[in-house]
């Protein structure tokens, strides 16, 4: 299936569900995220502050915040780029690009101290690969950091058995 077509099948099974049955199906996906061994671990980790749609990390990133683990949120700079901000608290957050929250602040570049990346997706495949919205935002940001262990977050009914990918697109270490 080419990929806009699985970017539509998705959304349309997206709608079948109320905000708040995505919100309660994102309970256990957070709870098997807090309890991971790599997420104990990390010191720094980038996150997603999520859109209605994607499995819920409001209260997930509050916690490993209070944790002391350093949170690190996306901010779309361009039509092709993507930086990195230090999350602090709910009250640093101002709409971006794409009505998505973003933290204030100055750019965080230290990214060899990013120990994970939680990372959002359309959907993911069982051999670990991602389909985003169809921008590249993750994948240009995520290609020259090698070293990050990459955790896909997504429903159980975004896992499908093979996803359409080209060269250009990053793969996974594990999905939850």
């Amino acid at each position: 299936m080419l990929k806009n077509e699985t970017r539509n099948q998705i959304r349309k099974i997206k709608r079948q569900f109320t905000p708040d049955k995505l919100r309660e199906l994102s309970l256990c996906i957070m709870q098997r995220l807090l309890i991971h061994p790599r997420i104990i671990a990390a010191k720094t980790i980038l996150m997603y502050f999520s859109l209605s749609d994607e499995p819920n990390t409001h209260d997930t990133i509050d916690h490993l915040t209070a944790m002391g683990k350093r949170i690190l949120l996306p901010v779309v700079t361009g039509e092709n780029t993507m930086i990195l901000r230090e999350y602090h608290n709910r009250k640093s957050l101002q709409k971006g690009l794409f009505g998505i929250m973003e933290p204030t602040g100055k750019p965080f570049t230290a990214y060899e101290e990013i120990d994970i990346a939680v990372v959002p997706g359309i959907a993911f495949d069982i051999t670990g690969n991602r389909l985003g919205r169809g921008q590249g935002y993750y994948d240009r940001f995520l290609q020259p950091l090698p070293h990050l262990y990459k955790i896909g977050v997504c429903f159980d009914f975004q896992k499908l058995s093979c996803i359409l990918i080209d060269e250009n697109d990053v793969r996974m270490n594990e999905i939850l």
